[in-house]
């Protein structure tokens, strides 16, 4: 909302569009010129990325610690992992709205772990003493290739391996970063070439639809995936790993109240219910906000 990344995964030059996934119009951080100031310590400064779900996600995150009495600094839509990670780890931001899978081949391009409890291990093992993951909910959202329906049809499109002789003729549409985090990996993994890649952002789903690109990065819980008939190709060779919903925090900026609040969240954030909200945020374009404080009162944490 890839990944959605999440909806997704790895170069040091943009940052989350996981995802799964996103282009930013400026800095929230940057307004005094580019010098952050670390968090007082006293107040619980929550971040997102620049695409709508991690502001959904991040809205939801700030409601469920104001209502638990915790101080909070909203800091919304400020730009890609590659960003983020660095404003987190110094402690301008405490708390962020992560995807474990993507998160984890950020660290490691490398990795082959699987699973939920695989991968969280790991990251543990390779995150900054600095930092640390919370529980990680239910709710999924990872990175995909979708087509549109028409596409899959002519080229007998079922799974991203179908691409193969037939990448060279296609243009490939996602966030800024997607090309430098996953042109590599889909030569190595599946033997991938794309004619063209386009960065398409938030409106990828749109873009399939209207033949803008002929494959697309978007996110799995995204709801114009079955509002537009599109189609999600399978990915045999797992080269999109798990992306569990899962908060981000710097350590030294939670306490005991706000990891309780944190870890609330993600007992009853499952991807049905994700999905059902960014329904409400992507299609019906209401406020994440709004949405955000509904769902807390319907599961009782806000």
């Amino acid at each position: 909302m890839t990944a959605r990344f999440v909806r997704t995964l790895t170069a040091a030059a943009l940052a989350l569009g996981a995802a799964a996934c996103s282009s930013s119009s400026g800095d929230p951080l940057a307004a005094d010129g580019g010098s952050a100031k670390p968090a007082d310590g006293k107040t619980v400064v929550v971040g997102s990325a620049n695409f709508p779900e991690n502001v959904l996600l991040a809205s939801i995150y700030s409601r469920a610690l104001k209502a638990k009495g915790v101080k909070v600094e909203e800091k919304f839509n400020i730009g890609s992992r590659e960003v983020l990670y660095g404003q987190l780890k110094s402690g301008s931001l405490t708390v962020l709205p992560e995807y474990n899978g993507a998160l984890l081949a950020y660290l490691d391009p490398k990795t082959t772990a699987a699973g939920t409890e695989a991968v969280d291990a790991e990251l543990q093992r390779r995150l900054p003493a600095e930092l640390g993951v919370l529980d990680p909910a239910s709710a999924e959202d990872k990175d995909s290739l979708t087509v549109s329906k028409e596409t899959a049809d002519r080229l007998k499109l079922t799974s991203v391996a179908d691409l193969a002789g037939k990448a060279g003729e296609l243009v490939i549409g996602g966030p800024p970063e997607f090309k430098s985090r996953r042109e590599q990996q889909f030569k190595d993994v599946y033997g991938l070439t794309f004619k063209e890649w386009k960065p398409t952002a938030d409106t990828t789903a749109n873009a399939l639809k209207d033949g803008t690109v002929q494959v697309g990065n978007v996110f799995t819980t995204d709801p114009r995936i079955v509002q537009l008939g599109l189609v999600t190709l399978a990915d045999p060779k797992n080269l999109f790993s798990v992306q569990n919903v899962v908060p981000l925090v710097n350590k030294a900026g939670v306490d005991a109240t706000a990891t309780a609040a944190l870890n609330a969240v993600s007992a009853k954030l499952d991807t049905a219910g994700l999905t059902a909200l960014m329904k409400r945020v992507a299609v019906d374009k209401e406020d994440p906000s709004a949405v955000a404080a509904d769902w807390l009162k319907a599961n009782g944490l806000g």
